[in-house]
């Protein structure tokens, strides 16, 4: 099946979730990656605000926050380039960049790269790849080095197989409802 077409089906699958269901399994997210980063505890955590019904874990960046996380959020500078990360403080205010993506009002963009990041996946497969929306925003961004500990975020119900192109990096692991 080609990307676009795996894409689609993917979209379509994760909108059709039950709300309830998505919300429960938001949670057993939400605290597994609590989890990790209590075990692994990066001195900065690239996070993602939620779009298309991606898992939502704003109430895990909170409780992140509270234990201390420095949290930060993707920024698109340029179309094709990698994403920068902007310092994000919960509940402070935001608007939506030129691609419809929430940032911080008041964007203070970081000087250096998190050495850890949240990936949304609309997809992956066994061996750790994502599939995204086709933009290449997260590709181009773990290209650079150095490269930032990935941690994949998505349902188990959309792992798939697919072939990964040779642009492609695979996330050091992918956490979902059900484990990771």
């Amino acid at each position: 099946m080609r990307k676009a077409d795996l894409r689609k089906r993917l979209l379509t699958a994760r909108r059709a979730l039950d709300p309830a269901t998505r919300a429960a399994w938001d949670h057993a997210i939400g605290a597994r990656v609590i989890a990790w980063w209590r075990a692994a505890r990066p001195a900065a955590l690239g996070v993602y605000w939620p779009l298309r019904d991606e898992p939502d874990l704003q109430p895990a960046y909170a409780e992140l926050a509270r234990l201390g996380a420095r949290l930060l959020l993707p920024v698109v500078v340029e179309k094709h380039a990698a994403l920068e990360f902007a310092d994000w403080r919960i509940g402070e205010a935001m608007v939506k960049d030129a691609m419809g993506v929430a940032v911080p009002a008041q964007l203070r963009l970081a000087a250096a790269y998190p050495p850890a990041l949240l990936v949304p996946c609309l997809g992956y497969n066994p061996q750790g790849y994502r599939l995204g929306y086709g933009g290449g925003f997260y590709d181009r961004t773990l290209a650079r080095a150095p490269r930032p500990q990935t941690v994949g975020i998505a349902y188990s119900c959309l792992e798939v197989q697919f072939d990964g192109d040779a642009h492609d990096v695979a996330l050091d692991r992918v956490v979902t409802e059900s484990g990771g």
